[in-house]
């Protein structure tokens, strides 16, 4: 998984699916990401830089504040296949959902390894989650915190689609939809 923000020519090689191609047919096990959610700050797509510059760059995701320390919360049920605390998105958790990537970035906690292998920690939050490990939609996966590459506390999530970006906006419009549908 690339953290690096990339360029504009890099972009303009970007694939992007919208949710309604992807044959989803229940949106309703599904859970929004964050816990204490004020705004959305960053849209996906093009945008300035938001530590300064005239360059414009890509932003593969969508930017969700909320109060330092709020708990995050897994979109779907998956597998942890990567944790990591070495990067621009700081520290964070990547699920494999079937075709689906999720990526949770700018956590609190770090990565440590044992002999079982890699895990973030977040001890202060009562967190361990380990490459590997099965997570349920909704169950609680991180913080809110400032790792990384970020000028407030917010929760960078990122999808992908058969390693295509998806703009998560779209992704949490369609799940309003569907679950308004189904309460009818």
């Amino acid at each position: 998984m690339s953290t690096q923000p990339l360029t504009v020519a890099e972009a303009a090689n970007v694939q992007q699916v919208e949710p309604s191609q992807v044959a989803m047919s229940d949106w309703l096990s599904a859970s929004f990401p964050v816990e204490d959610f004020q705004t959305y700050t960053s849209p996906f797509g093009y945008r300035g830089s938001p530590t300064g510059g005239y360059n414009r760059e890509f932003h593969y995701g969508l930017d969700l504040a909320a109060p330092e320390g709020s708990y995050i919360r897994s979109w779907w049920s998956g597998e942890v296949v990567e944790v990591s605390d070495d990067s621009n998105c700081g520290t964070s958790v990547v699920i494999e959902s079937g075709p689906w990537l999720h990526i949770y970035c700018h956590m609190q906690g770090y990565v440590e390894s044992d002999g079982e292998g890699r895990y973030m920690s977040d001890r202060s939050g009562g967190l361990q989650i380990r490459e590997g490990q099965t997570i349920t939609a909704g169950s609680r996966i991180g913080r809110v915190g400032m790792t990384g590459r970020t000028t407030g506390p917010h929760l960078h999530w990122g999808l992908k689609y058969d390693n295509s970006w998806v703009d998560p906006a779209l992704v949490l419009r369609a799940m309003y939809a569907s679950q308004q549908t189904a309460s009818r």
